[in-house]
């Protein structure tokens, strides 16, 4: 019996971890960050667009 108790806490331990946990919270974080460098990217892309249509105008 003492060896099953053994193997029964030793598979306890390996799978309670928070290393599934920790995975989870770093790709939700990468998501975030992604997301909000394509929002700045468009808003600055619009910006600068519209900034060289200005210049256009301005040379023509």
């Amino acid at each position: 019996m003492v060896q099953y108790e053994f193997i029964k806490a030793w598979l306890t331990a390996k799978t309670d971890s928070e290393r599934g946990a920790s995975l989870v919270e770093y790709a939700l974080l990468v998501a975030l960050i992604a997301v909000v460098c394509i929002v700045a990217i468009q808003f600055l892309g619009e910006s600068a667009e519209d900034k060289f249509s200005e210049v256009g105008s301005a040379i023509a």
